[in-house]
């Protein structure tokens, strides 16, 4: 369980910084505020995206796992 929770915090942390710098930069450019705003909407999006990892993640990871279970890929081939 730790390591789920590592797992979301450090994914969680490297994608909503990728996604909100890149969205802030594409509509509001790099104006005298940016770092502000990016730091804003990081923190913003983190606490959100933290819990749907924890929650969701395990669900996705069962449809995955289904769908590339050596019965289902028998099964297309």
């Amino acid at each position: 369980m730790k390591q789920k929770i590592a797992f979301a915090l450090i994914m969680g942390s490297i994608t909503t910084g990728i996604i909100s710098f890149t969205l802030i930069s594409i509509n509001i450019g790099f104006v005298p505020q940016f770092l502000v705003i990016w730091l804003r909407s990081w923190a913003m999006s983190y606490t959100v995206v933290i819990p749907c990892i924890l929650l969701i993640g395990p669900k996705v990871q069962s449809l995955v796992n289904m769908l590339f279970s050596e019965k289902v890929l028998a099964e297309k081939e």
